[in-house]
């Protein structure tokens, strides 16, 4: 097999590698639907997933290895015919004076193409043409001062575009919109209400034989999640996508998927529309207030404890998870006791908690025995000095999340006139937040404004 094989071969090996790991990401956040979802599930399909990010760098390392042999062969190539030996001139008959220009106007070969088969492919005569070309540069005594710098030479040095590492744009995932209880959104409706019991009936105590027993009657109401619809489009040139090597509607269409995750979760956390409540908005939540100058991570650790209490009491059933900003629990972590040991320890030695690994986002440890979650999409500009963040307890399976199919889609026809493509991505959304208020504990107040370190 020979070396252009060998990298072409490299080359789709590649390609594939980066198709499995795509269809293994779609597998894993399809999951996100599953009403069956267990720990076990999403395990196998983030190895899965990383077993194809490895491949991906292993197939990445072999091309550029055959890529850098090409280009060194190719380097010796040009050097040998530099130093080869030139032939003896002739002693007698007609002797060329001047010499045609190897690269020229309406000449019979171009610079480019053949450094480019020269890099590429290694052709023979693209390396001697390009090397007799230096020489004749070398020797001519009508010359320019070039540089790389535009202008003076450096247009023809092209930038080195790595289209294939391309640099994708940071976004945050949705944590808290992935623990509360997901599921299907119902077709055919714009809204999903639920039928509720607004008092109970009651008991007591008989007060004497044959007499009436207690009679109260229920009431009921209902709540209501409107559906929404969250959606983004991305218009195209069509030149862009025929001309890019890379695909550029899987990487535009991937880039709007991703801000819907930002734009679900704070739907989740923080919208606040009729019938479209999130949790930091649900009216008649547990409201616990930390108000204080000097906040200490031990004053709001009694906050915590108070705002579990309040969901004990309220909902008769308790709590299960803790969310809160990053910049929050990074201030739980810095935190000393009166011996210089950190309150929050891996071992959870002498500590109010408990940390797990280093995470940015997702569950990062334990505080009073629930497991937190940290979400950038928390907002850190709320409160009087807009630069506090807030702290939610819920029972999570009490909130509901529901979620249509995920549709991405280009048309060519809307700008057909203009040779444009629209590439569009939306889901459709519904939230029931308010079923349980007293689910909700959220804790607020000036202790919770931009912590120091």
């Amino acid at each position: 097999m020979t070396l252009e094989e060998m990298i072409a071969a490299a080359r789709e090996a590649l390609r594939a590698a980066i198709a499995t790991r795509a269809t293994a990401q779609e597998q894993l956040m399809a999951l996100r639907n599953d009403p069956n979802l267990t720990e076990e599930m999403v395990t196998e399909r983030t190895r899965v997933r990383d077993e194809a990010d490895a491949a991906i760098d292993t197939a990445r390392a072999d091309l550029e290895r055959l890529e850098a042999e090409q280009a060194r062969e190719a380097e010796v190539a040009d050097l040998t015919s530099r130093t080869s030996p030139a032939a003896p001139r002739p002693t007698g008959g007609a002797r060329v004076t001047s010499e045609p220009e190897v690269y020229r106007k309406g000449g019979q070969t171009s610079y480019f193409r053949d450094l480019a088969r020269a890099q590429l492919s290694g052709k023979p005569d693209a390396i001697e043409r390009l090397a007799r070309n230096d020489r004749a540069m070398a020797d001519s005594t009508e010359y320019r001062a070039l540089t790389t710098t535009d202008g003076a030479g450096g247009d023809f040095v092209p930038p080195l575009w790595m289209v294939q590492d391309f640099i994708e744009l940071a976004r945050a995932g949705r944590v808290v919109a992935d623990q509360v209880r997901s599921q299907p959104l119902p077709g055919g409706t714009d809204t999903i209400s639920l039928p509720r019991l607004a008092t109970g009936t009651a008991v007591a105590e008989q007060a004497t034989q044959n007499t009436n027993v207690q009679s109260t009657d229920a009431t009921t109401n209902s709540v209501s999640a409107a559906v929404t619809t969250i959606a983004g489009e991305q218009v195209v040139a069509q030149q862009l996508l025929d001309q890019s090597p890379v695909n550029m509607d899987e990487v535009l269409l991937g880039d709007l998927a991703a801000d819907y995750a930002i734009k679900a979760d704070v739907f989740v956390i923080n919208n606040n529309a009729t019938n479209k409540v999130g949790l930091l908005n649900v009216s008649g939540v547990n409201g616990v207030t930390y108000t204080d100058a000097s906040p200490t991570p031990g004053e709001l650790y009694a906050k915590v404890a108070d705002a579990i209490q309040q969901i004990h009491t309220g909902r008769l059933m308790p709590g299960d998870k803790i969310f809160m900003h990053p910049r929050r629990w990074a201030w739980f972590l810095g935190a000393l006791d009166g011996q210089g040991r950190p309150l929050i320890t891996p071992d959870a030695t002498n500590s109010i908690a408990q940390a797990g690994g280093v995470v940015s986002q997702g569950r990062v440890g334990v505080l009073q025995g629930l497991p937190v979650f940290v979400d950038p999409n928390i907002p850190t500009n709320l409160g009087a000095g807009t630069n506090e963040d807030r702290i939610i307890i819920a029972r999570s399976s009490d909130v509901i999340f529901y979620e249509g199919a995920a549709n991405a889609e280009t048309f060519r026809e809307t700008l057909a006139r203009q040779l444009s493509v629209v590439l569009r991505f939306y889901r459709y959304a519904a939230l029931h937040a308010s079923r349980y208020p007293k689910a909700i504990s959220v804790i607020s107040g000036t202790g919770l404004a931009a912590p120091t370190f």
